[in-house]
């Protein structure tokens, strides 16, 4: 009787995801959670009327999870890296976001070279072992 622990010979390989991808992708959804919780504090503030807040604040929120859908072209990581000023620029309603925009640049800067380097060292591997 065969193990059905065992992969099966005949299956197809299984694909595996962009590291790279996966951290920004992350990066971008929490990203819109923390634009979410700058929008209440804005609110609380009142540094704008609330309809411009949570408008700016949505409207920001929406483009980090779209941009993060995204991803599978050059065109998202363009997005992404466009979206990350915006997020800085909200330091002028909430200056706080002025620091947590710029860890999150940071954040994004290096999920994309480590999500690269190991999806190149990945695919090296994959090479070495079929050929």
């Amino acid at each position: 009787m065969p193990d059905p622990a065992a992969p099966d010979p005949a299956a197809p390989p299984a694909r595996t995801r962009s590291a790279r991808r996966q951290f920004a992708a992350t990066i971008l959804v929490l990203e819109a959670f923390v634009v979410g919780f700058a929008a209440l504090v804005a609110f609380g503030l009142r540094v704008a009327p609330p309809s411009v807040v949570w408008g700016v604040a949505g409207a920001l929120a929406l483009s980090l999870v779209l941009s993060s859908g995204l991803l599978r072209t050059a065109a998202g990581y363009v997005a992404g890296s466009v979206l990350q000023l915006a997020v800085l620029a909200t330091g002028v309603a909430v200056p706080m976001m002025f620091v947590v925009g710029a860890i999150f640049a940071v954040l994004w800067i290096v999920a994309l070279r480590l999500g690269g380097r190991i999806d190149r060292e990945r695919a090296e591997r994959v090479a070495a072992a079929s050929g």
